[in-house]
């Protein structure tokens, strides 16, 4: 017997829409690149630069400024609403357990495989430093005893001014676990702040995002001026490259169903297909729930389980996050020539996991920038690059649906066999 009558999870975390011009992005990128080619032997490209380097470096500075607050915010709303899923009962707790496993998995393989890839299919020669306005700043690599010393910062303002990602994420961490063990009055009230700052800052984000084909138009231009034809080789090769992480996580989804929901290989992906179609037609999780019901129905699992687990899987749950959100920051260190050690591949590790817990549903564009920012941070890699690197997410952005509709059933039918 299970404890799911008892279960009560805690809703979805309720925040501002923002409809994003996520097309007239992707045509601002385009059309600043072939600007750019244009204008890379003609005389007037001095001045032209003269007037679109400073506007893409105001809105890109613009996307940044919101990145501390957002991500803060953000981290308690979730991390909350995790804590008080956890308490639903077993099942919840055996569900949580079974997703921190699967999203630390996540970013190791990144970790592991990215850099291979990378290795093994090379960014292009001629865009090589393309995306870099400015020349990047070779880091110190700490030693394992500095390292553990800077998980704690005895200044948060300082950290705050210093962009200290790693030790900023773990403090809104505890803070969030801290604000679950309050009496239920502070509890709303702390929860009911962040929440106001979480769509505030959303609110901000989305302001600088519907003037982003512009600011994606002045950046892109510079770009292409720059290493001319290689941008759109580099773009090409980024997509295909974060795309292959996300479908390690798909493969992993498959591998999960089969050893842990003892399900037949074959009979698993005959049932996912509805889902991976609205998956992939729609790019979002939440649209995808009532397929994924319909899939579990196919699949034999008990309703009771069902009926549970996805609806809290779908609000908490982003199984690609940690893997494609590394490889990004992976592939932007390679792009500028920053060396990886093992201990910037671990805060990597950990503050995707950190964020990927604390995740809440979010347009893509915004959880691009506010979910890589950070790990880009604490490994040490520059962020000027997700500017241009998020008007293509749309792409790379199906992958990550479809494989997260795919985990979430597999999870699911792991759930329920452990149930049995």
């Amino acid at each position: 017997m299970t404890d799911q009558s008892a279960q009560d999870p805690a809703q979805p975390v309720e925040l501002v829409t923002i409809r994003l011009p996520v097309w007239w992005t992707f045509g601002g990128l385009v059309a600043g690149l072939f600007a750019g080619l244009l204008l890379a032997d003609a005389s007037a490209l001095e001045q032209v630069l003269m007037v679109t380097e400073p506007v893409g470096t105001l809105w890109l500075r613009a996307l940044q400024m919101t990145i501390i607050p957002l991500v803060a915010a953000l981290l308690v709303l979730g991390i909350s609403q995790m804590a008080q899923a956890a308490k639903a009962g077993a099942v919840a707790r055996r569900m949580l357990l079974l997703i921190f496993g699967v999203l630390v998995v996540s970013g190791l393989l990144s970790a592991i495989f990215m850099p291979m890839l990378l290795a093994a299919f090379p960014i292009p020669e001629a865009a090589s430093s393309m995306l870099l306005s400015s020349e990047v700043e070779k880091q110190d690599v700490p030693g394992i005893g500095e390292f553990v010393k800077s998980l704690v910062a005895p200044n948060l303002i300082a950290a705050a001014a210093e962009t200290a990602m790693l030790p900023l994420t773990l403090f809104f961490a505890l803070f969030a676990v801290a604000i679950s063990r309050l009496p239920s009055d502070q509890r709303r009230t702390l929860t009911g702040f962040f929440h106001a700052l979480a769509n505030a800052m959303l609110t901000i984000i989305g302001w600088v995002l519907w003037v982003a084909p512009l600011g994606v138009f002045a950046l892109a231009l510079g770009v292409a001026a720059r290493s001319g034809g290689g941008a759109f080789a580099t773009l090409a090769h980024y997509i295909l490259t974060v795309t292959a992480m996300g479908t390690l996580v798909l493969i992993g989804g498959y591998v999960l169903a089969v050893v842990g929901g003892r399900k037949s290989p074959l009979a698993f992906a005959r049932a996912m297909i509805p889902a991976q179609a609205v998956a992939i037609s729609t790019q979002s999780s939440l649209a995808s729930l009532p397929a994924m019901l319909d899939s579990a129905k196919r699949l034999g699992l008990r309703d009771a389980t069902a009926d549970f687990v996805l609806p809290l899987a779908v609000a908490i749950f982003r199984a690609t996050s940690p893997a494609m959100n590394m490889a990004v920051a992976i592939y932007v260190a390679h792009l500028a020539g920053v060396e990886l050690t093992p201990l910037a591949l671990l805060a990597g590790i950990g503050v995707a996991f950190i964020i990927s817990v604390g995740s809440v549903s979010l347009p893509g564009s915004i959880s691009f920038v506010i979910s890589i920012g950070p790990i880009a941070i604490a490994m040490g890699v520059p962020v000027e690059p997700l500017a241009l690197l998020v008007a293509v997410e749309m792409l790379p952005d199906i992958m990550r649906t479809l494989a997260n509709v795919t985990m979430n059933v597999a999870v699911t039918s792991t759930v329920d066999r452990a149930t049995e």
